[in-house]
């Protein structure tokens, strides 16, 4: 009996999903970090501009 507590453990992680295999829900969020840039909820910090937006328009994507 002890076994089936083992066997569905190791089945449940077999088939976790792995992170940050599943597409982005947001496009711009994407886009933003593809081109090396970050996402923020406020103001960027000084010595980065606002190229975008990230999270359907809810954060500002902060660059260089």
């Amino acid at each position: 009996m002890r076994i089936l507590y083992l066997l569905f453990a190791v089945i449940f992680l077999l088939f976790q999903a792995a992170p940050g295999s599943a597409d982005p829900l947001f496009a711009d969020t994407a886009e933003c970090r593809s081109n090396g840039n970050f996402c923020r909820a406020g103001a960027c910090p000084p010595t980065f501009a606002a190229s975008g937006s990230c999270h359907g328009g809810l954060l500002k994507c902060c660059s260089k």
